[in-house]
Formats: C-alpha cells, structure tokens, sequence
C-alpha cells in the first residue's frame, strides 16, 4: 500500500498545472479546517471531496512512457466517469497503480484519499460523507480508512459491512482493504471472501487474505459447500476458489504452498 506521500507524489505526476494547484489548495484547505463537527454546513474540503473527479482528469503522460504496474495499494482503476452506472469487468478491479505511477482513471479517488487525510477526517465525519456520497465518493472513503487516525479502532465497521451488502463490485472491493483485514470479525470476513468470489471481485483485491485464511477450517467448510453447489448446478467455480481452499488447509504458520496455477 502507497504511504500518503507516496499517493500524492504518484498523483502529482498524472497531473497538468491546474490539477496541481487544485489539489495544493484542496489539500491546504483541507490541513486548515479539519472534522467541524459543530458547523451548520459543509466544510470548504468537503466541497473539494466532492467535486475531485472535474478537476483531477488531465493526467500527463508518464515520464518514462511505462504503464501503471500492478500493486497492492488499495487503488483500482475507476470508469471514464466520476460515480457507476454498470458494473465492471474483472480486470478493472484488481488493485494497480504501483508506488511509481498511478493510471488515470485512479486519479479522483486518490485525490480524495488525501484530502480526508489532510482533513484528519474522523469516525463520523467519513461515516456522513459516506452515507451522503456518491459511489465514487463512498469508495474513496473505504480506501482511506488505512490512512486515517480511526483505522486503529472499530468504529468505522458499519460502512464496511454496508459496502459489503451492496452488488456495486467496485465497492465490495474496496471495502475488503487493509481496514476490512484488521476489524471485521471472522464469520463476517468469510462472507465477504464468498462474496468476492462470486460476485467476480479477484482475490487480490482482499487484503491480507493469506494471514486470515491460513488453517481456517470454518472458511474451508463454507468454500468447500459453495463449490458443490456451483458444480451440482452446471456453474463454474472461480479460480481463486483452489487458491484460499488450499490456505484453509494450511498449518498457522507454515510456509506457503504453491497453487496448482503457481506449481
């Protein structure tokens, strides 16, 4: 996962001057106001929250001509639109940009990332930006509970779990970063496994799932079911399906065995 400072410099990059200097207020704005639980309406970063995607789209082509690589950082590659009106094919939601560049369509969500950083953004103020925003918006706000003070307590669990409700993929992928691998209680983390396998999102998006799945026998109980009822139905099962069976079956603390697609 990109550190802020990495994120911004990666954004910075993709940027033209006008981005720039949006994003250098936006984000000054931001340091300046911080949560303002009292005030009668929207703090001037929370507009800037809003309103990324028309001011972060002009990316530059890379310094040295390479395309994104991929990366675990949290980030997947968004539509040429700012919020979702139909789903995406598996490809656009594995995580990508590596630390030394970042694809343009990640740009929006990223720019919101730092902003909630830079605003210090607490438990019920992304809590409201979420529950008022946009899909793109309720992304950005999952992506950036890694970077945000919260992320060492529980208390931004509900939108998780609400993410986890939906069918928008790209927001099931979101919601299974670092902060889903750190908080969400077991039984709720095997479903959202489930849920990413047959909802399309690739098991790369699940953080931290290695650690979690390993000599999991519940999970393996549950994965193991769900393949027989695909296979009893005439349905294939997902690739990934083989891969986190195999971590159920492993030893806490063993070293990894390789999958059939790795041997």
């Amino acid at each position: 996962m990109l550190t802020v400072t990495e994120l911004r410099a990666a954004v910075e990059r993709r940027l033209d001057e006008a981005g720039r200097a949006w994003l250098d207020g936006a984000l000054t704005d931001a340091a300046k106001s911080g949560p303002r639980p009292d005030a009668s309406g929207p703090a001037r970063w929370e507009l800037d929250f809003a309103s990324a995607g028309r001011h972060v789209r002009t990316p530059q082509p890379a310094a040295d001509g390479l395309a994104p690589q991929p990366a675990a950082d949290g980030l997947a590659p968004q539509p040429a639109a700012d919020d979702l009106t139909s789903q995406p094919a598996a490809d656009d939601l594995a995580p990508q940009p590596a630390a030394d560049d970042l694809a343009p369509h990640d740009l929006p969500d990223a720019a919101r990332v730092l902003i909630l950083h830079a605003a210090r953004a607490d438990a019920p103020t992304v809590a409201r930006l979420y529950a008022h925003g946009t899909g793109a918006e309720r992304r950005a706000v999952l992506r950036a509970l890694p970077h945000l003070g919260l992320f060492a307590g529980p208390d931004a669990l509900p939108l998780v779990e609400d993410a986890l409700r939906t069918n928008d993929t790209r927001l099931v992928a979101a919601a299974v970063g670092p902060y889903a691998a750190r908080h969400l209680p077991p039984h709720s983390w095997r479903q959202a496994v489930l849920k990413c396998l047959f909802t399309g999102v690739p098991l790369t998006a699940v953080a931290d799932w290695e650690r979690r799945a390993r000599g999991d026998g519940e999970l393996g109980r549950m994965l193991g079911d769900y393949a027989r009822e695909r296979t009893a139905a005439g349905r294939p099962v997902p690739g990934d399906l083989d891969r986190v069976l195999a971590m159920t079956r492993a030893l806490p603390g063993a070293p990894r065995a390789l999958t059939r697609e790795e041997s």
